[in-house]
């Protein structure tokens, strides 16, 4: 636990990438194979499920140390972060010598036993375990224990590391890291050997991102300016739905969420539509919400993720499509690193046989074959055209053109367009200057600045987080939260102003008086019974200050009620 924990103090202590690589890399080097195993769980973003709230963590901490409430809430709104709290209060306990454990010890032999155990016992062997313990691994383990431990690397910077002490390529790093995998040292041996090791047939490959065109980039001028000549490049809608891989293997289906979920058991119709892929075949696409001849919104795809039960039921109601963008694999070769110009043909060609090749419902297949179980009019609920498609080109011939469809794309239920250069190679992750996004104007509304509290980490003794609402009447409801989009300088002057002017405080929360007006921008809007306003929006942003406005000129309810039934 020491080595893992001062890794995580190194990371968090420095922003240089190339540090951060470096810190990781002597890790795996001398970390034993189940301690490295752990390190990459935690390291790649994994978290162990919730043991305990961070309210226990306080009760344990009052308990322990004698301090009233009062101080112990004092110190939360100071610091921001409750393990963190807790980390330094405790430094008052007199310090209990320990031996020292391994990551691997901690985490199967302390942490995942504890949560079986009472309260009263998980309580007294947590802060036996913390009298032996150095502040930073204190924090560590209560960060484990709330299943809240969030390292600042992202995840090709931990394929860089293993790469670097594996001597293999990251992509190779990047391919065995995809599914789903259980920390061990067997599997952690098995993630850094070199040569072939990959006996999991499921497993998808990593996904390749878009770069978003800057949003004031808004016309044909600004994109040829980026981009340059129209020709070498392939234009399709910005779809907006779950971002998946269709994998096709051994006489099995499988279907990948982006999140390196396994969605297979919740599409039975994509599975059903995916029965005619020939083995050895891997497509990238999107899984959407469908009815006539567009996609629906994504709060109606919302309705089957996450849905285990009444899967039929939901494929009746809300019927999707898989509309595939790209082939990663055909009759079992890698075809990446061909251009995109021959993938998409490639594509064509074998979506097209799918279709023409399905087989006969087999109900009796077993969990991840190539059908589930599912009633015989689903694989067809979503019309005529079928479950298994390919997403179209746009044929726009010149950059105005294709301005102009974009300008339409909210008429079509779809977020803007996709531009991909013809020659490039399907890469890993947001690879800079090949595939872009450049999505449709956001949605954006005047609202009144109500309610702020801190943020975490290193904005937690600033007011960041900001709720806002909009007239319904006399009252302002509020309709979203934000925290990004103003500079550290409007940040900093926003904290004093909301200082001075909280008319009430409820904990963090500080109610404001209904003076300063923001424009907020978001993706999509649509009615939510979820909602006080009745109203969700999607992706909120503030886009600027209005201080032009007075707070009585903002919008109002119904303003956004009009947007959600546009």
């Amino acid at each position: 636990m020491n080595r893992f924990a001062a890794l995580f103090a190194a990371i968090d202590g420095t922003n240089s990438t190339n540090a951060k690589v470096e810190a990781m890399a002597a890790y795996f080097a001398e970390a034993p194979p189940a301690d490295a195993a752990w390190a990459v769980f935690f390291l790649t973003g994994r978290r162990l499920k919730r043991l305990v709230g961070g309210r226990a963590i306080g009760t344990w901490v009052l308990a322990a140390t004698g301090l009233p409430e009062w101080l112990l809430g004092e110190s939360y709104a100071v610091v921001g972060d409750g393990a963190e709290t807790a980390a330094l209060i405790l430094d008052q306990l007199p310090a209990v010598p320990a031996d020292p454990l391994p990551l691997a010890a901690w985490v199967e032999e302390r942490i995942l036993p504890l949560r079986l155990a009472p309260p009263e016992v998980q309580q007294r062997q947590a802060i036996g375990w913390v009298r032996g313990l150095p502040r930073w691994e204190r924090f560590t383990l209560f960060k484990m224990m709330t299943g809240e431990l969030r390292v600042g690397v992202s995840q090709t910077l931990v394929m860089r590391a293993l790469g670097q002490v594996a001597s293999l390529p990251p992509t190779a790093i990047a391919a065995r890291l995809m599914g789903e995998w259980t920390p061990s040292a067997a599997w952690y041996t098995d993630l850094v050997a070199a040569g072939e090791t990959d006996a999991d047939r499921s497993r998808p490959f990593p996904f390749a991102l878009a770069s978003p065109i800057d949003n004031t980039i808004t016309d044909a001028a600004g994109v040829a300016a980026l981009l340059g000549d129209r020709e070498p490049w392939q234009a399709e809608w910005k779809w907006d739905g779950i971002r998946a891989q269709l994998v096709a293997r051994g006489g099995r289906r499988y279907l990948w969420s982006r999140g390196e979920e396994l969605i297979t058991d919740r599409f039975p119709e994509v599975m059903g539509a995916a029965a005619g892929l020939p083995d050895g075949t891997v497509l990238d696409g999107e899984v959407l919400a469908w009815q006539g001849d567009r996609p629906r919104p994504f709060a109606a795809l919302q309705r089957r993720i996450g849905r285990e039960r009444q899967v039929a039921r939901q494929a009746r109601d809300t019927p999707v499509v898989f509309m595939a963008y790209d082939i990663l694999e055909a009759e079992g070769a890698d075809v990446r690193e061909r251009p995109l110009v021959e993938r998409r043909a490639l594509l064509e060609a074998v979506v097209q046989t799918a279709r023409r090749q399905l087989p006969a419902v087999d109900t009796a297949a077993p969990r991840g074959a190539p059908l589930l179980p599912f009633e015989d009019d689903i694989a067809d609920a979503a019309d005529a055209d079928g479950v298994l498609r390919v997403s179209p080109r746009l044929e726009g011939g010149t950059w105005e053109a294709l301005a102009e469809q974009r300008a339409g794309s909210r008429g079509r239920g779809v977020e803007g367009l996709m531009l991909k250069r013809l020659a490039s190679p399907y890469g890993v992750g947001r690879k800079r200057g090949d595939w872009w996004k450049w999505k449709i104007d956001p949605y954006t509304i005047d609202a009144v600045l109500i309610y702020a509290q801190p943020g975490s980490g290193k904005r937690a003794s600033l007011l960041t987080d900001y709720t806002f609402g909009l007239w319904d009447g006399d009252e302002l409801v509020p309709v979203a939260k934000a925290y990004s989009g103003l500079t550290n300088e409007e940040i900093l002057e926003l904290d004093r102003w909301i200082r001075r002017h909280t008319v009430e405080r409820f904990g963090p929360v500080r109610h404001v008086e209904p003076i300063h007006v923001f424009e907020l921008g978001f993706e999509a809007v649509a009615p939510s019974s979820r909602h006080r306003s009745g109203i969700a929006v999607r992706f909120p942003r503030m886009l600027r200050w209005r201080t032009d406005k007075p707070a009585r000129e903002a919008d109002t309810l119904e303003t956004l009620a009009q947007l959600a039934r546009s």
